[in-house]
């Protein structure tokens, strides 16, 4: 059958999620989720929209999602854009940018999706390594658009679109936002900036939106506003690029719920800020904790922490969580190293997994 299939799909490996349980037994701190509820106003809000019914289409645009976000961080409801999570947000801005044959530059290690959505469209794909610190090299912030790698030769002048997810994962670490600019300012394409994770870190791109007509950014509720299961996110850009991009998404992309839930999660900000005080309270006990323990962990800015060691392999501490009914994300990136994404959960979740981590040490 792999006949049939285009040359790029059957070449390419593919995304592939990290583990989803079966039932309830299994404590997963391993893909990011928020272990708290999710603002009451949402559940009020999807019941509210269920009642009315759901034999129509939802708003093409999740027009009151566009609205909230626009009256929230001060932007035109124009320049904003809904979608089906964040995936569903790059899935659009490759397919926008990018055509086969052309070139999207992304760090490494960062999110591996970038990577997979540019072997759809049959683009290349040019990693920048980050410097063993998480900054990125002086070469590239000086001159952005210079060819850096063996897989950019001659095709420098074919880069469409660079992605900078910040904070990044799985470090959880960020790139100063006048560093940011300085690079779109120089680019001759896009700049995404993945903000996942943002509203977990002290500052964010999204005033550099109206700086910078290449700058692009873009957000998910899935993180910091505990709801992952509802699939929704937005993107801030230049009206004119939005207008552009509306012509590639699918015709619905956001359904009636998720329109319903999503807007009233953004209006709950006493959530949030009582969310992310609870998250960044428990990060910096489980930065700490792992410290101690004699692992590496740079400063996290995001609803995770990056765990690795130079005196032995950290596979088997992961086997050994996984045995006890702990998810954690063992990542292990070529040209680079090993190591353990932990995800904040609640405290007793967190203090928990320490313990078997603590555990194992002693043990072996």
């Amino acid at each position: 059958m792999r006949k049939y299939v285009r040359s790029e799909i059957v070449d390419m490996k593919g995304y592939v999620s990290g583990e989803q349980p079966q039932g309830n037994e299994a404590v997963k701190l391993n893909t990011n989720e928020n272990p708290y509820r999710a603002s009451e106003n949402v559940y009020d809000a999807i019941r509210q929209a269920a009642e009315v019914g759901l034999s129509r289409y939802p708003n093409p645009l999740g027009e009151a999602v566009r609205q909230t976000a626009a009256k929230l961080y001060g932007v035109d409801p124009a320049s904003v854009m809904c979608g089906n999570g964040s995936d569903d947000l790059l899935t659009i801005l490759t397919r926008t940018f990018v055509g086969s044959g052309e070139l999207l530059r992304m760090p490494y290690p960062s999110y591996i999706l970038y990577e997979s959505l540019a072997e759809i469209q049959g683009a290349f794909c040019e990693k920048i390594h980050f410097n063993p610190d998480w900054t990125l090299p002086k070469k590239f912030e000086e001159n952005p658009i210079e060819e850096l790698g063996d897989i950019s030769q001659g095709k420098a002048n074919n880069l469409r679109l660079v992605v900078l997810p910040n904070p990044n994962s799985p470090s959880g670490t960020v790139i100063p936002k006048t560093k940011i600019l300085e690079i779109a300012q120089q680019l001759p394409c896009p700049l995404v900036v993945d903000e996942a994770y943002a509203d977990f870190a002290e500052e964010n791109c999204l005033d550099l939106v109206e700086e910078c007509e290449r700058i692009i950014v873009c957000r998910t509720l899935s993180k910091s506003y505990a709801l992952a299961g509802l699939r929704f996110g937005f993107l801030v850009a230049s009206p004119k690029l939005v207008e552009q991009m509306l012509k590639v998404k699918d015709s619905y992309n956001c359904d009636t719920l998720s329109i319903a839930a999503a807007a009233a999660a953004l209006a709950d900000q006493d959530w949030l800020r009582e969310n992310r005080r609870k998250i960044l309270a428990t990060r910096a006990r489980l930065q700490k904790r792992m410290r101690k323990l004699g692992f590496d962990v740079p400063t996290s800015h995001a609803n995770f922490t990056w765990n690795t060691r130079s005196d032995r392999p950290v596979q088997p501490i992961y086997a050994f969580l996984k045995e006890r009914g702990f998810l954690v994300r063992y990542m292990n990136y070529p040209g680079w190293s090993d190591g353990l994404r932990i995800s904040v959960g609640t405290d007793e979740q967190t203090d928990r997994c320490v313990d078997l981590i603590e555990e194992f040490l002693e043990k072996t």
